[in-house]
């Protein structure tokens, strides 16, 4: 037998087939890095418009999880898919890096009594050995920025900023000092912000209190009734035994009805809905002798169950009646609502009773309980009731509480003398900032669109904000107080800027060891300076103004205003939020002009990380295991706008759906051995028809696939690549072109044809995949034919691909015919090898019976069609010639007759023909083959 190999053009690359994605993606990585890509990039896209997309930033502490990953991999495609539009879409990463985790963290490490300064020094060392190690896992992962230069909140210059940024949000009059309510950490020893707040579950004493009536005529007129016949008292109901020493009012919804029950050796007030419920509680039987509105109740005075005042009602809309009693006692220096309802009531600050101090110790002298923790005083209080006679029933229940997100250990209310952002103020242009805030989110693009109503709802209903907090580690408030008016000094603004421009140089030190007659002279000793420091939050919350417009300037024409801020979902509480507040009290709008929001990570069983269930999967592992472009392409495939699920099961899912992508590529430059695009390429017009169609379909595919980047919806174009590979190109397009890219003439039309349809291709897949496969994009950039530059990054979209021309006989409409013609072929052929009728599809000889449509679809191949097919022989026949053996298939109009092939195989081209044999210098071969080794060659037209 003749060896015909040498006359094939068989496929031949360098590109490996296995990916060893683990060992080769550290290495792109030092390549990448040699040429300074993130530099170049900058340089290419000069003049281009400008697309930010500023990075939240992640907290300087513990090593990054697959949350992390998750989020950095989705601003990464991002501002890659920008950069292929034309876009000049620089990535400045950053870092959060103050605040009371990391001070804990130096705390535990060295002692809860270092000097403030060495906590400070300690503190600011430890989150720079975070943001190395941190640093270092975005860039394995593939993620492009500047990381040699990223913001971090302890640079000088942005704790420099922070203050002026604050300065400008009490200029404008939103800044205030108060006493409210604010969540308060035991543990931490200071105030904690709404999104360092989580929700466990906590048994609680819940007890029924009766408050005994002081104003009894008083109480009686207001249910109709001359005089009270019995003792009578209001009952409340609480799940917090320790605010009742903090008792200074009770509460009644104005339009509930109260009734007033007998029951037997005294009187009670209860909301009429509870009545029976709450007499069953305390095992009594009672009857209602009178009723009334709450509002009726309104100032009646009752009187503390051991402390020697009085209660007051006061009428509240929040009183519920979903359990208790429908009466609510008031201790407002711990609850929100108590704290409003009694100021509405008139009630001064100085009034306002704070008997617990920082630590959750009853301040020393208050009776009964002085010097014991709130939460051990729990039983005596409620043992002192008993002993009174004032309590009706305690019983412990489960229910959710507010827990600390650090030391998971219960929080409390508690009043205190703090700064606050006002969201009700009027400030000078009339506005809130409540409602600058509320418009900014009606001028924002959401994604997924349900982040606007949430983010609304939030800042629809939230109360000031509390920035100030009582630690070390923090961007100090630099306020000067008057000692006896307590107002800040006239020239608050002015000093900001003189701290500030001294932090610039020194860092947040520079306040601390500040001595006020620097500053102030002769005025210092009527001031005092405060130490408290600002909430973490805002930080993070103003580096659209020390950010964008100070250390790493950024933005548009109009100002600088990011295109994008993208966070997990918790952040409509956190990051989108505070820097939606700050900006719209410092700018008048939002920091950004889109949100989007992707959800948390899970595993399959959509159940949370953790180490306990064993469930977690680390991103450092997935990188030394299966590679980061797996898990890239994980999540790209993945809806982010819900729970995004993970395992290894499902990475290896990601894995395989790789390999199909990887596959396909690498046929692709395989079979682009020996081609040079400058030499070889062919104009479209002397292309053949198959070949232009598939340029075609790449160009179709661009430009969704374009648009689903522009749209975030990375899922779009995961499935658009996946489906292009197996189904237009592995399932029709290159299996068809085999046969002539392998047999016909190396330099021959036919071949140059097919071969200039899959550079072009090839050219635009890897610009579709690089935003997603960030490595494997790079080292199919450096196998592909002719001259480049050193990244595929460096360049947009491809524009070598070209449209079929609308007068084009073969159009696009005719293709997708014959596709489904081909898949109804193809499962016929799969019937036939599975029932071993047939070894392979070139045995087969297909008759089409189809009608005059079909046919006239078809017959525009001429003998082609068997190529198309990838049959020895394809002949057409009018369906009305079609017997009972025909299969019918799924186009309308067609049937089949398949039969194996009763000819000689061609031994170089494998397909089963008449003529083989019949030539005397090459018996084992075809006309055809003879033709391509010896002649001119066989003459293709359109596939």
């Amino acid at each position: 037998m003749t060896d015909y190999k040498a006359t094939l053009n068989l496929p031949a690359t360098d590109f490996p087939m296995k990916a060893g994605l683990p060992a080769r993606e550290p290495e792109t990585l030092k390549r990448l890095d040699s040429i300074g890509l993130y530099q170049r990039i900058r340089e290419v896209s000069q003049g281009r418009p400008q697309f930010v997309l500023h990075d939240g930033p992640p907290y300087a502490n513990g090593s990054i999880h697959i949350g992390h990953a998750v989020n950095k991999i989705i601003k990464d495609m991002i501002v890659r898919s920008r950069t292929l539009s034309g876009f000049d879409a620089p990535y400045v990463p950053g870092w959060d890096c103050h605040g009371l985790p990391i001070e804990h963290k130096v705390e535990t490490t060295f002692g809860k009594n270092q000097p403030a300064d060495q906590t400070r020094e300690r503190c600011r060392h430890y989150a720079a050995e975070q943001i190395e190690g941190q640093k270092n896992d975005f860039i394995r992962l593939g993620v492009l920025g500047d990381w040699d230069n990223p913001y971090k909140t302890m640079e000088f210059p942005n704790e420099a900023g922070e203050i002026r940024a604050l300065a400008k949000m009490v200029e404008g009059g939103f800044v205030f000092k108060g006493l409210k309510p604010v969540n308060w950490c035991f543990d931490c020893g200071s105030a904690l912000a709404e999104a360092e707040v989580e929700y466990q579950d906590k048994k609680s004493d819940a007890i029924d209190v009766a408050f005994v009536v002081e104003d009894a005529d008083k109480l009686a007129a207001a249910f109709g009734l001359a005089e009270l016949a019995k003792p009578a008292s209001i009952v409340i109901w609480t799940t917090t035994p320790w605010t009742i020493p903090a008792n200074q009012a009770l509460n009644v919804h104005p339009d509930f009805i109260y009734a007033l029950v007998d029951t037997g050796d005294q009187l009670l007030v209860l909301a009429e809905e509870l009545a029976e419920s709450s007499l069953q509680r305390y095992g009594k039987q009672g009857e209602i002798i009178a009723r009334c509105e709450g509002r009726a109740l309104e100032n009646i005075r009752f009187r503390h169950p051991f402390y020697e005042r009085f209660s007051p009602v006061y009428l509240a809309e929040y009183v519920e009646t979903g359990a208790g009693t429908g009466i609510v006692h008031s201790a407002p220096a711990y609850g929100e609502d108590d704290f409003r309802t009694c100021k509405h009531y008139g009630m001064e600050n100085d009034d306002i009773l704070t008997p617990v101090q920082s630590n959750g110790v009853y301040v020393s002298d208050l009776p009964f309980f002085g010097g014991q923790f709130i939460w051990k005083a729990n039983a005596n209080i409620v043992a002192k009731l008993d002993e009174v006679g004032a309590l009706l029933k305690h019983e412990p229940i489960q229910h959710s509480y507010m827990h600390c997100w650090r030391h998971k250990t219960p929080l409390i209310y508690r009043a205190t003398a703090q700064w606050f952002v006002g969201m009700d103020k009027v400030v000078h242009d009339g506005s809130s900032l409540r409602r600058r805030a509320l418009d900014a989110i009606e001028q924002t693009q959401f994604v997924p669109a349900w982040g606007q109503a949430r983010l609304h709802g939030m800042i629809a209903g939230r109360p000031d904000w509390c920035i100030s907090r009582q630690r070390n580690w923090g961007v100090p408030i630099p306020f000067f107080l008057h000692k006896e008016s307590g107002e800040l000094h006239p020239r608050t603004v002015e000093l900001m800027e003189e701290v500030a421009k001294r932090v610039e140089q020194e860092g947040i030190e520079a306040w601390f060891k500040l001595d006020a007659a620097e500053l102030l002279g002769e005025e210092a000793a009527q001031y005092d300076k405060i130490s408290d420091t600002l909430d973490v939050w805002f930080d993070s919350g103003t580096t659209h103004w020390h950010v964008m417009r100070g250390s790493h300037p950024m933005g548009h024409e109009e100002g600088p205003r990011a295109d994008l801020y993208l966070e997990g979902s918790d952040q409509h509480r956190g990051w989108f939020h505070s820097s939606l507040l700050t900006a719209c009290a410092i700018d008048g709008h939002a920091p950004y002009r889109g949100l989007l929001t992707h959800g948390f990570v899970v595993d399959e069983n959509g159940r949370k990380m953790s180490k306990s269930l064993g469930n977690v999967v680390a991103p450092q592992e997935v990188n030394d295991s299966l590679g980061a472009d797996i898990l890239r392409l994980w999540v790209s495939s993945t809806d982010y706008s819900g729970e995004m699920a993970v395992s290894k099961q499902i990475l290896q899912r990601s894995a395989d759906a790789y390999r199909r992508i990887r596959n396909t590529t690498r046929f692709l430059l395989s079979n682009l051995n020996g081609f040079d695009p400058k030499q070889h390429a062919l104009p479209p017009e002397q292309m053949l028809d198959l070949d232009r169609w598939a340029v075609d379909r790449a160009l179709l595919l661009q430009q969704e696939i374009s648009e689903a980047y522009d749209t975030y919806k990375f899922w779009n174009v995961y499935q658009k690549v996946h489906n292009f590979c197996v189904q237009e190109l592995g399932g029709f397009y290159l299996d068809i072109i085999k046969d002539r890219q392998y047999t016909t003439g190396a330099d021959s039309t036919a071949r140059r044809s097919c071969q200039t349809a899959m550079y072009h291709i090839a050219e635009a897949l890897v610009r579709w995949i690089a935003p997603i496969l960030a490595f494997t994009s790079e080292e199919i950039w450096q196998y592909l034919p002719g001259e480049r530059n050193e990244s595929v990054m460096l360049n947009t979209w491809y524009d070598g691909l070209t449209a079929l021309p609308a007068d084009i006989e073969l159009d696009r409409a005719f293709w997708e015919q014959v596709l489904a013609v081909k898949i109804a072929v193809n499962k016929e052929l799969e019937n036939l090898r599975n029932a071993k009728v047939l070894g392979g599809n070139l045995q087969a000889e297909v008759t089409l019976y189809a009608d005059e449509q079909v046919s006239a679809t078809l017959n525009k191949l001429g003998d082609e069609l068997r190529f198309v097919l990838i049959t020895s022989a394809a002949r057409i026949a009018p369906l009305a010639d079609a017997d009972d053996s025909a299969v019918a298939t799924e186009v309308s109009g067609l049937k089949l007759s398949i039969v194996k092939s009763g000819h000689s195989k061609c031994v170089r081209c494998w397909h089963f023909l008449p003529d083989v044999g019949s030539h005397a210098a090459h018996p084992e071969i075809c006309g055809r083959c003879v033709e391509n080794i010896e002649g001119q060659g066989e003459v293709r037209k359109h596939a």
